[in-house]
């Protein structure tokens, strides 16, 4: 008996598993929840900077308004709109709502398609002032 468990693999792996939606928007929701944690502490830093003076939070700003800054960013705001939107479908899930087959796929494309969306808008919108 314990030669024929020695054959069998110890748990599923990535050649076995197809790739999935549910499985993909999971393991966003968990690298965009790290994101916005690093994201936290340049809005920390930046808040933070106009209490120290003019000469500090001009220091900020540069650095923010950089290429780099807002490369960092535009990353901290697709993390926030990503994480809001799933949150929103995790929301749903605990009343009981969208646990078929096709409304999880649904839900999940829902939610690629909101963070795209409202990443723009809010770009869009920042542009504008």
């Amino acid at each position: 008996m314990v030669e024929a468990m020695a054959d069998r693999p110890l748990s599923p792996h990535l050649q076995i598993y197809r790739p999935q939606i549910t499985s993909g928007v999971s393991i966003l929701h968990r690298i965009t929840g790290v994101g916005l944690a690093f994201g936290m502490l340049a809005v920390v830093y930046w808040i933070g900077s106009a209490a120290y003076g003019p000469e500090t939070y001009a220091r900020a700003q540069e650095v923010l308004g950089s290429w780099f800054g807002r490369l960092c960013l535009f990353g901290f705001s697709v993390c926030l709109f990503y994480h809001l939107s799933n949150g929103i479908r995790h929301l749903f899930w605990d009343i009981g709502w969208g646990f078929e087959k096709s409304q999880v796929d649904a839900s999940g494309i829902a939610v690629m398609v909101a963070t795209v969306v409202l990443t723009a808008l809010a770009w869009l919108a920042s542009m504008a002032l």
